[in-house]
């Protein structure tokens, strides 16, 4: 029996967030019996720390934003009940781990990002696997920066943790730039984010049924914008495609589309496979309808756009990024879906390479303790 901890940012209520965690458990159960998360979980992330997160201190924005809460609690919370193997005990501060109790033959930190100090809000220990015993294999999977450069003060607060590591992969290039350049940390590799590693037919296996008949233009956009939603009306009347928004939120009823208001997870895959355009600014909706072969209308948040845009460049459809507001002629440039399907595909098995050895240098480990 071999055992395999993860730590990751499974707690944040994300659809891409919970997606990525159920590919990562679902991936590494290829190679470990039994894979469990350790269920870390971030101050703004839960209860009063999240409202405060959303409000602001602000009474009025509290109650506007508590129905949200509460509707994410039930969907959000059933997803990782039902579908993440979680540890009995919860963390939630670097003190909690004091007590920690040795659990896995291997200890994982990934995918997602895990090392974004901005995010975050600073360095967590925990996330770079402070916690492991010293002598078990400690790797990454698919974590990522966010980011392109770091601070000075962010590396050498945890280059001892990143020393630690048998081995890491990222998600992006500037990730490997990072390791390589600013913690002189040389055993990394790139290989593609966890949901990416799951074939279609396997995401379509867990999909929920379509609620939608017709062609539609899906919304996903994380980063409220008015031009976002103007482009998203003329873009409507120009392929006379009905718009329906993908609601993260119940505040986004008011805006432009028919609302899907806060669905259940899977409803995620359904609704970007059976679109005929995804619009959105999110990496997660942009690497899902590659993998589904739906082609992504891609605008560029202003914060953490890196892996958008190193992702459309992998796979070769840089085209499908909106120039400005004004460039509808994104619908004429069409995605060659033959060549990302064998980007994929090759990719997969870089994937499956790093696992692979991952497995064996843990069984090697294993026997010689």
């Amino acid at each position: 029996m071999s055992t395999a901890a993860v730590i990751t940012l499974h707690q944040v209520c994300n659809y891409g967030t919970q997606l990525q965690a159920y590919a990562t458990q679902e991936k590494l159960r290829q190679y470990f019996d039994d894979v469990v998360f350790i269920d870390y979980r971030r101050p703004d992330t839960y209860g009063k720390g999240l409202l405060h997160t959303y409000a602001k201190g602000n009474p009025i924005r509290a109650l506007a934003i508590m129905p949200t809460l509460v509707r994410w609690n039930q969907v959000f919370g059933r997803f990782r009940k039902q579908y993440l193997n979680l540890t009995h005990e919860t963390y939630f501060s670097e003190a909690d781990f004091a007590d920690f109790q040795d659990c896995a033959d291997v200890y994982i930190s990934g995918s997602d990002q895990v090392w974004n100090a901005g995010w975050n809000q600073g360095v967590i220990p925990a996330m770079y696997l402070s916690f492991a015993p010293e002598k078990k294999p400690k790797y990454a999977y698919a974590s990522s920066f966010g980011r392109t450069v770091l601070p000075e003060r962010e590396v050498n607060e945890s280059q001892r943790y990143i020393d630690r590591f048998n081995a890491i992969s990222v998600r992006e290039e500037s990730g490997m730039t990072i390791l390589k350049e600013q913690y002189n940390y040389t055993n990394v590799r790139r290989i593609l984010d966890p949901t990416l590693a799951m074939t279609p037919d396997f995401w379509r296996s867990v999909a929920s049924s379509c609620r939608i008949k017709g062609d539609y233009i899906l919304i996903y956009n994380l980063n409220r914008s008015a031009k976002f939603d103007q482009y998203a009306v003329e873009l409507s009347k120009r392929t006379g495609l009905p718009i329906y928004r993908f609601c993260t939120r119940y505040d986004q009823v008011l805006r432009p589309g028919k609302s899907l208001v806060i669905p259940d997870i899977f409803d995620f895959v359904s609704l970007v496979d059976n679109a005929t355009y995804v619009l959105t600014d999110s990496f997660h909706a942009t690497a899902f309808s590659m993998n589904m072969n739906t082609e992504p209308i891609c605008i560029y948040p202003n914060k953490y756009s890196g892996r958008l845009s190193e992702f459309l460049q992998l796979v070769n459809a840089e085209q499908r990024r909106v120039r400005d507001y004004t460039d509808f002629d994104v619908v004429n440039r069409h995605v060659n879906f033959d060549e990302v399907n064998a980007v994929l595909t090759a990719e997969r098995q870089r994937v499956d390479e790093y696992l692979s050895q991952m497995q064996h240098n843990v069984i090697t480990c294993s026997a010689d303790l």
